[in-house]
């Protein structure tokens, strides 16, 4: 079992730039240098590249986990891991096609299929995309249903729609015809759409991979904290369903840590007190705690947040106030929230691992959609540098295939 946490060093993957790099170079130089066998050669580059990139992203994608798995990074390294993939297989499909037709077989055939990698990636995971829009669509109605007609609860319609309509833009885009130049500028602009789309979707498949690893995970039973992170409280003070969740999972986590280490633990009751609350969250956990037979002396309240960054921070200052900070933390959240519970925590260096409660299926979705609009809002230099690094390779890729077939 992977255990999360446990390195203190972050993983790079300047190694991944450097392998591009170097298969571009060596791509050129077998286009203009290597004749007839310039595809077979192309080939094997390709096929040795796809296999390296891959498991340099696989294996910095579980070195994450142990350092830090509330990370966009781990979004970046599943995402990208798996378009290498599924490159690789529509690469082997083309060769072996080409096996049985030699005479089809040249370099400008190999950096046509390299130009429409976004392409060929976006048609491959066609059923993903239509299967995931419906689910958006039907959950974020339930969840408007249940949680009433508020801007993030509708977030999971406009994507569908975003991702479908995406779809249908690429099709009436198509293929072009004209001069050679202008048949080469539509698939630079219609290219540099669906690398775009792209980009998003492969996004989009790693928040949800990230988020599954981390609701899935149980902490080890080693801790000296466990943060409660709040949410609305019922009208006469005592917890909703949602709340009582939380505090519940925290509960099971100390059962079974004193169980099989005999090690208690002390509770931080995080959340302040809204506009139409009658007492704070903290309080409403405290409350619900002492009634568990939790030791009152055992409950830490932090009762000022307003905000999961909140939380985190102000939480983190109670921890160092009772001198806790050297010790283990952990913090309980509803399963949808602990992705995003462990980024805030990490935003203010305080290590702790999240374990989440269960809730409503159509949560989840509308869940993950959020993740990926913060990431749309955050690390925006590192996606303007990938994201134009694969638009300038798909513009160098789509001239040099055109110039060799003239």
């Amino acid at each position: 079992m992977i255990r999360f946490d446990t390195l203190d060093k972050k993983p790079k993957i300047v190694n991944v730039a450097i392998a591009s790099a170097a298969a571009v170079v060596l791509l050129v130089i077998t286009a203009f240098a290597a004749g007839d066998a310039s595809f077979w050669v192309s080939n094997l580059i390709l096929t040795v590249y796809f296999l390296t990139v891959i498991c340099m992203l696989v294996r910095a994608f579980f070195l994450q986990l142990r350092y830090n798995p509330y990370s966009y990074n781990t979004i970046y390294y599943s995402g990208f891991s798996l378009l290498l993939l599924v490159l690789l297989i529509r690469h082997g499909s083309l060769a072996f096609r080409y096996i049985g037709q030699p005479s089809m077989a040249g370099m400008s055939s190999m950096l046509f299929f390299l130009q429409e990698f976004a392409t060929h990636f976006i048609f491959i995971t066609i059923p993903f995309i239509l299967i995931f829009s419906i689910v958006l669509f039907v959950s974020n109605i339930s969840l408007i249903r249940h949680e009433g007609r508020r801007l993030v609860n509708v977030l999971g319609i406009v994507l569908a729609f975003l991702l479908v309509g995406g779809l249908v833009l690429m099709i009436v885009i198509g293929n072009a015809s004209g001069s050679e130049t202008e048949v080469m500028i539509h698939d630079i602009l219609a290219g540099t759409v669906n690398i775009i789309y792209l980009y998003f979707e492969c996004m989009i498949i790693g928040v949800i991979i990230a988020s599954a690893i981390v609701v899935h995970y149980e902490p080890e039973k080693d801790k000296d904290y466990i943060i409660i992170l709040g949410c609305g409280i019922r009208k006469d003070g005592t917890p909703t369903p949602l709340l009582k969740g939380r505090v519940d999972r925290a509960l099971r986590f100390r059962e079974q840590q004193l169980k099989e280490t005999g090690k208690d633990l002390c509770f931080v009751v995080s959340g302040g007190q809204g506009p139409n609350e009658v007492i704070s969250e903290a309080e409403c956990m405290k409350n619900y705690l002492i009634s568990q037979g939790i030791p009152e002396e055992r409950i830490i309240t932090e009762d000022k947040s307003t905000t999961t960054a909140d939380n985190m921070s102000f939480s983190k200052e109670k921890i160092a106030q009772a001198g806790g900070l050297n010790g283990k933390i952990a913090y309980a959240t509803t399963n949808y929230h602990v992705f995003r519970g462990g980024l805030k925590a990490r935003r203010v260096k305080m290590r702790a691992v999240g374990m989440g409660a269960k809730t409503k299926w159509y949560f989840w979705p509308n869940a993950a959609v959020r993740e990926f609009v913060g990431l749309l809002t955050e690390h925006r230099l590192k996606q303007g540098l990938i994201l134009g690094g694969l638009i300038v390779l798909h513009i160098v890729l789509t001239i040099l295939a055109f110039k060799l077939r003239i």
